[in-house]
């Protein structure tokens, strides 16, 4: 019988044709080898698929899988949680980059921690061309850093497959579309994960300003709601609930503004 991998790496990919082969090629290229790569294609319009179809071809460690419609980035992950065989799951995003020794620096810190349920790491910041900031994230993250946003830089993350299994995936709410990993972080605080974060960068994270011109005050409602439900899993108090408005504000911002707050250098997430 063939061995299983340790890692799952999976991915949702849509539309990304001119930056998914370095993202894959990110994950060949990892001095941890024991790993399959699950790809859920969302029902892409431009040559995304036949890409990943490439690789599939070349490496039997590879697993291609095609939505019919589009479905949103949740629904992907899901898919390909689905199909997932390893002991951990390690997420990726088609436009990001894990650096060589990303996988086998978590997985030997999840391998030596049993305790852990959840290992990210710090990250570069690049707008696709050059790093242009530093991301540190805080250490030891507890629940109460949720008021603020997600204590992990999600695309780096490597998670126990039973988490995942016990947490039931990320959400099937087809609301949440741009906030489904802060959701699923409040589920897992919620049922007394832990998670650490490796001071070392060992991520790229691509953050380039048309991604702030995306955003819309929609989106930022609905990340609002994801935090004031999220606050009422936690038992927050009351009188910290305005805190869940500062996806709103956000929005209304100027996007040169927020983009020179985020990466005007090293800081603390």
């Amino acid at each position: 019988m063939k061995d299983r991998p340790l890692v799952s790496v999976i991915m949702g990919v849509y539309n990304c044709e001119e930056t998914v082969r370095a993202s894959i090629e990110s994950i060949i290229r990892q001095s941890y080898e024991n790993w399959e790569f699950i790809i859920c294609d969302d029902c892409s319009e431009d040559a995304t698929y036949d890409i990943c179809r490439e690789y599939a071809r070349k490496d039997k460690r590879f697993i291609i899988l095609r939505n019919r419609q589009n479905r949103k980035l949740a629904a992907a992950l899901n898919r390909c949680l689905a199909r997932a065989q390893g002991k951990y799951i390690a997420r990726m995003d088609a436009d990001d980059i894990s650096l060589p020794k990303r996988l086998e620096r978590e997985v030997s810190f999840l391998e030596k921690h049993p305790q852990i349920d959840a290992a990210g790491c710090c990250c570069y910041i690049t707008d696709g061309k050059e790093i242009i900031s530093k991301r540190r994230y805080k250490e030891h993250p507890q629940k109460k850093d949720l008021l603020f946003r997600p204590p992990f830089a999600h695309p780096a993350i490597c998670v126990k497959k039973e988490v995942y299994d016990s947490l039931q995936g990320y959400t099937k709410d087809k609301k949440i579309v741009r906030a489904q990993d802060l959701e699923f972080w409040f589920r897992f605080y919620e049922n007394g994960f832990t998670g650490y974060n490796l001071q070392e960068y060992l991520f790229q994270y691509r953050e380039s300003f048309s991604d702030y011109k995306k955003r819309s005050l929609k989106t930022g409602v609905q990340t609002a709601k994801v935090f004031l439900e999220g606050y009422k899993r936690l038992h927050v108090p009351w009188c910290l609930y305005p805190l869940a408005c500062k996806p709103v504000l956000s929005a209304l911002l100027p996007d040169r503004l927020l983009y020179w707050f985020h990466n005007g250098g090293e800081y603390a997430r």
